[in-house]
């Protein structure tokens, strides 16, 4: 969708980007962040030619941007800035149409989308189409700036800092807005922040700028459990994935090898491994280790007096967690369903480990006495 290759931009001496290579997926919503003077506001003028490359290429869907009509270019790209950049002496219906006005749709066509804008914002239209700039609050001459921005139904919205200059329940509030409306519209948007958590909010990929460079470029996940830089690493907060609960995956905290056997194990045999083990539950699995069922000591004590197999009497509707799972949903498991443990599957359903009360006790309790330790 769009990329950019081999990027630099000299201004005199300075050197604001130096390599940069970039690919932004149709539908995704990338975040460029780092240090003031790190180059990612540079990056995204470069995308709608405010400011030009002084080498390299940037393509849209294939064609080199740099040969293209530069107003067309910019009347197809929607644009948010900080300061909304709404005209004051405009009415916010004005505002929002303009765009449409200069691609010269009919009047009635576009106070149909303005209506249809001010809604998908969250402002009743007729309480606001006729109002001005100066009439409104901080919070909502931004969504005008993104209704604005998305008027004319562009493929690519660029939004640089858009919420920070408000204060953090309305900033909340927007980037709340704008998630819900990206999951529904699936635009390209590329937006600008200095604010991480922001960046971990919003972005399906993160990209991470320092001194005019790429230090890395990816989901909030792997630069939150790999960040591949020692700036990154502090940049981001070496212990933020733990304020980011929801990014934290069953795969991530599971025992490995937990007590398990094959369910064509006799009753007896069972209790031999479980006494060994010192466990009062056993995992049953097939010969490719797909998890087949669980037995407790309390199912064998029934049964003892049988010549049974654990496939006869184990418990064949096993609640699991996918590995995939945050350590939110695996919390919201046990929970709901009272259980002390949950194993852990594959999309193969095969067995992974094992996650149990105690084991969620000791990581949390040892990421609190690392934090500890770092504040010493």
């Amino acid at each position: 969708m769009i990329e950019l290759k081999n990027i630099k931009k000299s201004f005199k001496n300075s050197h604001v980007l130096k390599n940069i290579d970039l690919h932004i997926n149709k539908g995704e919503l990338v975040v460029l962040i780092g240090p003031s003077g790190c180059g990612k506001t540079t990056t995204l003028k470069m995308l709608n030619k405010l400011i030009k490359p002084t080498s390299g290429q940037i393509l849209v869907n294939g064609e080199d941007i740099g040969k293209k009509d530069t107003i067309e270019l910019r009347r197809n790209m929607g644009y948010v800035i900080q300061q909304t950049g709404l005209f004051p002496h405009m009415t916010v219906g004005d505002n929002i149409g303009l765009i449409p006005y200069l691609k010269k749709w009919d009047e009635e066509e576009i106070r149909k989308r303005t209506f249809e804008l001010l809604e998908m914002v969250g402002l009743e239209p007729e309480e606001y189409i006729d109002r001005y700039p100066s009439e409104l609050s901080g919070g909502q001459q931004q969504r005008i700036g993104v209704a604005r921005a998305f008027a004319t139904d562009p493929e690519i919205i660029l939004m640089d800092e858009p919420y920070s200059a408000l204060d953090p329940i309305t900033r909340n509030a927007l980037q709340d807005e704008l998630f819900n409306l990206q999951q529904k519209l699936k635009k390209t948007i590329v937006f600008v922040t200095h604010d991480m958590d922001e960046a971990l909010k919003l972005g399906d990929r993160i990209c991470i700028m320092k001194d005019g460079v790429i230090l890395q470029y990816d989901t909030p996940e792997e630069i939150l459990k790999n960040p591949s830089h020692g700036f990154v690493e502090e940049f981001i907060g070496k212990n933020r994935i733990w304020n980011q609960p929801e990014f934290i995956k069953a795969e991530d905290i599971v025992i490995e090898n937990p007590v398990k056997t094959i369910g064509t194990r006799t009753i007896l045999q069972a209790i031999e491994i479980m006494n060994e083990r010192h466990v009062d539950s056993i995992l049953v699995v097939d010969k490719n280790n797909e998890l087949q069922g669980i037995a407790t000591l309390k199912d064998i004590r029934k049964n003892r007096e049988k010549k049974l197999t654990l496939n006869d009497i184990m418990e064949k509707d096993v609640i699991a967690a996918h590995k995939d799972d945050s350590i939110v949903d695996v919390l919201k498991i046990m929970n709901e369903k009272n259980v002390g443990y949950i194993p852990v599957v594959d999309d193969n359903n095969k067995l992974l480990g094992l996650i149990t009360r105690s084991s969620l006790i000791n990581v949390l309790s040892g990421q609190f006495l690392d934090e500890e330790e770092v504040g010493l």
